[in-house]
C-alpha cells in the first residue's frame, strides 16, 4: 500500500506540475512551430529548450558531442537515469510537418512534470536535445559519442494521425550519388559528350525493375538534385539523393548493396563516373521495449488517450528513426501520440499546420504527462528498476 500511495502521490504532483506551466509549454510549442529550423541548424529551439529547462532547475549543457545544437539536461542525483528525447529539426519547405515541435514540447513537459521528484523518486532525469532526425542522425552520433551513457531507459512521443504504442519502423540508408561525364553541344556534337543525366535514368530504371523482386516491407525512393543546365548541352554532373529502407539493418545491407548496383549500371552504361557516399548514420529497426510500453499504455489511457484498434495499413504506414538506434543500446519506446489530422499524414505540408492546434497542444501535455507517469513507474516499480538498473534486455 505505501508504494501505491507513494506511486499515486508523484503522479499527482507530476500532473499539478503541468497543468501550471502548461500555457509556458503550449507556448515553447508554437514558437518552435513558427521557426522552423533545418538539421543542425536548431539554434533557437536548442536555446528556448535549455533556457526553459534551466529555469525550471535543470543543469543545461550545450553543445555536447561537438554538435553544436545538442544539448543534454539533467536534474536528480539518483542511481536509476532515465532519458527524455527531444527532437526540434524541421523539413526543408513544409517547416514542421512531422510535428517535432510537439515531440520537443512533450519532452519538455515530462521533465519538468519529473524534476521536482527526481530525487525522491531515486533517478536522474536526463533531456537529450537531439538534433537533425530528418537528414542527419543526430541520435546516432549522440550515442556513439556517449551522451547516452549511464542512461538505462529512453523515451519519446511523435505526433501521428492516429494513436500507437508501437508504430513499424524500417532500417534506412540515406545516400548522395553523383555521375561525372563530359559536357558538349547536345545538337552540334553530341558524340562528344558523356551524358551524365543518362546515366541517373538508367539507374532510375533499374531500381523500377529492381522493385519486382523487393519484399513488401522494403522502400527505394529519391530525387535528382542536379540534371543539367540547358537543353543544348550535354549534362556533364548530376546528382541525386536516394534513401533505402528495410525490415533490419541485416535486410538492409542486402538491399543497398542491390541499389548501388543499380547507380553503377548508369555509369557502366555511358561511362560516366560514379560516386555514391553516406549522408548519414544508418538507421536500424526498433526494439520496443514491453514493460515500459505497457506502462505507458496504462497512463495515456489515464491520462485519456485513447488507442484504436492497429490496421494493417498502419502497418504499411512504416517510417524511420534515429531513435530506433537508441533502443537496439538500451530499453526506449517511442509511442505516437494522435493530434487529429484525419486523412492528413506526416511529411504533408498540411500536416505543420495541424501541429500547432488545440489536438497538438493536447496531444503535447498528454504524451508528456504519460511518459512522466512511466518514468514514476519505472522508478518505483520492483521488478522494472532493478531490471533498468541491471541493464537487461527488453522486456514483454
Amino acid at each position: 500500500m505505501r508504494a501505491f500511495d507513494l506511486a499515486a502521490g508523484a503522479k499527482a504532483a507530476a500532473q499539478a506540475a503541468v497543468q501550471a506551466a502548461a500555457p509556458d509549454l503550449v507556448a515553447l510549442s508554437h514558437r518552435l512551430h513558427a521557426h522552423p529550423e533545418l538539421g543542425f541548424a536548431e539554434e533557437r529551439a536548442c536555446g528556448w529548450l535549455g533556457e526553459q529547462l534551466s529555469e525550471h532547475g535543470f543543469t543545461v549543457t550545450p553543445g555536447v558531442c561537438d554538435l553544436p545544437t545538442a544539448f543534454v539536461a539533467e536534474r536528480g542525483s539518483g542511481p536509476l537515469v532515465l532519458g527524455i528525447c527531444a527532437e526540434y529539426d524541421a523539413l526543408p519547405g513544409i517547416g514542421h510537418a512531422c510535428g517535432h515541435n510537439v515531440i520537443a514540447s512533450a519532452a519538455t513537459t515530462a521533465a519538468l512534470a519529473l524534476g521536482a521528484l527526481a530525487d525522491d523518486l531515486g533517478i536522474t532525469v536526463r533531456v537529450l536535445g537531439t538534433p537533425a532526425e530528418e537528414n542527419g542522425g543526430g541520435k546516432v552520433l549522440m550515442l556513439e559519442r556517449g551522451a547516452f551513457a549511464g542512461v538505462h531507459a529512453a523515451m519519446m512521443v511523435h505526433p501521428s494521425p492516429r494513436e500507437r504504442l508501437d508504430p513499424t519502423c524500417l532500417a534506412r540508408a540515406q545516400l548522395h550519388v553523383e555521375y561525372d561525364g563530359r559536357a558538349a553541344h547536345a545538337s552540334a556534337c553530341p558524340e562528344d559528350g558523356v551524358n551524365a543525366a543518362d546515366a541517373l535514368t538508367v539507374a532510375q530504371v533499374a531500381i523500377g525493375l529492381l522493385r519486382q523482386h523487393m519484399t513488401p516491407d522494403q522502400r527505394v525512393h529519391g530525387i535528382t538534385t542536379t540534371g543539367g543546365q540547358v537543353p543544348n548541352v550535354i549534362p556533364e554532373h548530376t546528382e541525386a539523393a536516394y534513401y533505402v529502407r528495410a525490415a533490419t539493418l541485416a535486410g538492409l545491407t542486402d538491399l543497398e548493396a542491390r541499389v548501388r548496383e543499380c547507380f553503377q549500371a548508369g555509369a557502366v552504361a555511358t561511362r560516366s563516373r560514379l560516386t555514391i557516399s553516406s549522408t548519414s548514420p544508418a538507421y536500424s529497426e526498433f526494439r520496443h521495449d514491453g514493460d515500459l510500453l505497457a506502462a505507458y499504455e496504462r497512463n495515456a489511457l489515464a491520462a485519456g488517450r485513447e488507442f484504436p484498434p492497429v490496421t494493417a495499413a498502419d502497418d504499411r504506414q512504416a517510417g524511420s528513426t534515429d531513435m530506433a538506434n537508441v533502443s537496439l543500446a538500451i530499453p526506449a519506446i517511442q509511442p505516437l501520440v494522435s493530434i487529429d489530422s484525419g486523412t492528413v499524414g506526416l511529411h504533408q505540408a498540411e500536416f505543420a499546420a495541424y501541429a500547432a492546434r488545440p489536438a497538438a497542444d493536447r496531444a503535447l501535455l498528454d504524451g508528456g504527462l504519460a511518459m512522466a507517469w512511466t518514468c514514476v513507474d519505472a522508478a518505483l516499480d520492483p521488478g522494472l528498476r532493478e531490471r533498468l538498473l541491471a541493464g537487461a534486455p527488453a522486456g514483454g
